[in-house]
């Protein structure tokens, strides 16, 4: 049986990162720094990158860390979760991007650097000819899986085709969840562009932005799963979600020590009761990821790739 959890990731270093422009028509969580040089937000996002892999490393996380190339030109490659996902019994996936300038992350030396630190890759579940069809599923930013109970949640999107989805969980052997989640951005209700900000489901609780679900149905839908899976659930606030609260991600150390990794500024969001609900199940870590918060639209588990691959010889 697959397990929700892993002790080790896999993070991509940046070398041209930046705010994406390209990204930014739907994901309403980017902002332009104009105090701030393309190299200096080059060089403060790679600080932080480099201090949280240090975090997680010291925390006893076995992190896989492949250096980005400078050509092609690839801002966002700092959030590898979109464009690939790595499963039990020796599978990956690739997934189809939204922003054409985010397909160049999909680069077969990363799959390399992960069979030589002894993983087996037998399996190449491959989604990425749906980009021809203007067709879009990223990753586990589009969906966040119950790895255990079998289940897949998708907030649709301009980034989350309902179709493809239904797909990945017929191939993979998942129920789909499906809603849709919102966010007020200047007045009106906008569809929010990835489920993982608003959500996040650990072993035993799951954190999500109930308020974001406007249909009554769909939310009741969310709510009865989780709880039927035994779920504790941990509701934070549109507010919340703005500072990256809903983009977290559980992970174990190897000594079986587990954590919800996120952000400063998520942590610091949180409640005194919402940390003490967390805290009931994991240890909370986090990382000052303002930067690439703020240019990324993306934070801490936008960042980690999860590797469920078993050690091995790959067969060729």
């Amino acid at each position: 049986m697959e397990r929700q959890i892993t002790d080790t990731i896999l993070m991509i270093r940046p070398v041209n990162f930046r705010m994406n422009e390209q990204t930014a028509v739907n994901n309403y969580y980017q902002k332009v720094l104009d105090n701030l040089l393309p190299e200096t937000v080059q060089a403060k996002a790679l600080q932080e990158f480099d201090t949280f892999v240090e975090e997680l490393r010291a925390a006893g996380i076995s992190v896989i860390v492949v250096e980005d190339t400078r050509e092609p030109d690839t801002p966002d490659s700092i959030f590898p979760n979109n464009w690939i996902s790595f499963h039990a019994e020796a599978t990956v996936a690739l997934y189809p991007m939204f922003a054409e300038n985010r397909r160049a992350e999909r680069r077969e030396e990363v799959l390399d650097v992960v069979e030589e630190q002894g993983f087996r890759i037998e399996t190449i579940v491959d989604y990425t000819e749906a980009e021809e069809d203007e067709v879009f599923l990223e990753g586990t930013g589009s969906m966040v899986l119950d790895r255990v109970n079998r289940k897949a949640y998708c907030a649709l999107s301009p980034r989350a085709n309902e179709e493809l989805f239904i797909e990945f969980c017929e191939n993979f052997e998942y129920t789909p969840v499906i809603f849709t989640a919102y966010q007020t951005v200047e007045g009106k209700r906008r569809v929010i562009y990835h489920t993982n900000v608003m959500m996040c489901i650990a072993e035993d609780f799951a954190v999500i932005c109930l308020d974001s679900l406007d249909d009554k149905k769909e939310r009741r839908n969310v709510v009865n799963h989780l709880k039927e899976d035994g779920k504790e659930i941990i509701s934070i606030t549109e507010d919340q979600v703005n500072n990256f609260a809903g983009n977290m991600l559980q992970v174990a150390g190897q000594d079986g020590t587990k954590y919800l990794v996120m952000s400063t500024a998520a942590r610091n969001s949180l409640t005194p009761g919402q940390k003490a609900a967390i805290e009931k199940h994991c240890r909370i870590l986090s990382s000052s990821l303002d930067v690439i918060e703020a240019c990324g639209g993306g934070s801490a588990r936008c960042m980690m790739a999860e590797v469920f691959l078993e050690k091995g010889q790959t067969e060729k």
